[in-house]
């Protein structure tokens, strides 16, 4: 018999000013805590974190840099830490990698986490699932953990200062959840989440496509407003919903186009979320998608700052240098999930309509 487990975060605080509230939540988790992050992250949140942490009488341990990448290298490497210094709750604070680190090393030493995004780039915050690396920045795979976030801390007055670039990663990252799921769902048994998943990822883009351009005004004003809100509603507790209720399987070609630029120097460094977000477009092309549809996807896109050609992902990037993020993209797991089966000149010729497409909006 199939069983599937939710795993939920253990309590969730959203909204403006959500961060005031961090002290006596980790107080309920540990005395003991240790901050984790990518190096913007703990410039930013220590100063804040410290301040709640003195507030409620926990002992701050200090701060640790995540390493840079999920990888098994640096999950270790903090989970040995985390033993030495007799950690007993991690405060984990960055991007998708930096929280998917804490997580993963936090879960190896049976000590909670709670998450405080700095970037809305991801649900990472939300979810029992890491998406591992090797350390190179090539795509490993996706781990589910046993257990999830204890607490998750969603500020909008924090991630409205989130670089732009990073915001748009966690649009398009957030869109994928009801294309990719739109795309895969006709192949997966008929469940009784079913409905609830497919209702979840529809609103990811029904906000998104309402809200996106003024969250976007928010994020470079630095100055949360209503449509900010909304839109990380969307990216934090609806996409993260969605992961969950699906158990990690409403992937498809488009972070499996993700994983073929992985295995490219010129692009594995570029945000996920960009480009998960270039492969949603492809994705649709992929589905032989009305031109109207392509053209409006590719319309909310430019609104929401994902690329739309390769040539905004990496500029200069050759054919020859193509070829290989292609040949791993049709291999990727993710790919096997389509309804068809995909093959390098069906993806190319799908990225050549993009192309064409996009070219006729400028």
């Amino acid at each position: 018999m199939y069983t599937h487990r939710l795993i939920f975060p253990g309590s969730v605080l959203r909204g403006r000013g959500a961060i005031a509230h961090l002290g006596r939540m980790c107080g309920r988790l540990g005395q003991r805590a240790l901050l984790v992050g990518g190096k913007r992250a703990l410039a930013f949140a220590e100063p804040l974190v410290v301040r709640q942490l003195e507030e409620s009488g926990v002992s701050y341990l200090g701060s640790e840099w995540y390493g840079g990448e999920c990888s098994e290298t640096q999950i270790l490497r903090l989970s040995d830490l985390l033993e030495r210094h007799g950690v007993e709750v991690v405060i984990a604070a960055g991007g998708g990698r930096a929280l998917d680190t804490a997580k993963a090393a936090a879960v190896q030493c049976h000590i909670p986490v709670m998450t405080l995004p700095t970037v809305a780039s991801t649900c990472a915050a939300m979810t029992p699932l890491v998406f591992r690396y090797h350390d190179d920045g090539q795509f490993r795979d996706m781990q589910a953990l046993p257990e999830g976030p204890a607490a998750a801390v969603i500020d909008a007055d924090i991630l409205a200062r989130t670089p732009l670039p990073g915001f748009a990663a966690g649009l398009g990252d957030t869109l994928a959840k009801w294309y990719e799921y739109r795309a895969v769902s006709a192949t997966q048994a008929n469940q009784a989440l079913a409905g609830v998943v497919r209702a979840h990822s529809e609103l990811c883009h029904t906000l998104i496509a309402a809200y996106a351009a003024d969250a976007c005004a928010a994020v470079r004003a630095g100055q949360a407003n209503a449509a900010l809100e909304q839109v990380l509603d969307a990216v934090f507790l609806y996409a993260g919903l969605t992961s969950v209720m699906s158990n990690g399987g409403h992937t498809g070609a488009a972070h499996a186009l993700y994983e073929g630029f992985t295995g490219s120097p010129r692009t594995r460094h570029v945000a996920h979320g960009l480009l998960v977000g270039f492969g949603n477009l492809c994705l649709l092309a992929l589905e032989q998608r009305h031109d109207h549809e392509l053209i409006a996807a590719i319309g909310l896109a430019r609104a929401a700052g994902i690329p739309v050609t390769l040539e905004e992902i990496a500029p200069g990037l050759t054919p020859p240098e193509i070829a290989p993020v292609l040949q791993r993209a049709v291999r990727s797991a993710d790919m096997v999930n389509m309804p068809f089966p995909v093959d390098v000149p069906l993806l190319q010729a799908a990225i050549d309509r993009v192309h064409r497409l996009a070219a006729q909006g400028v």
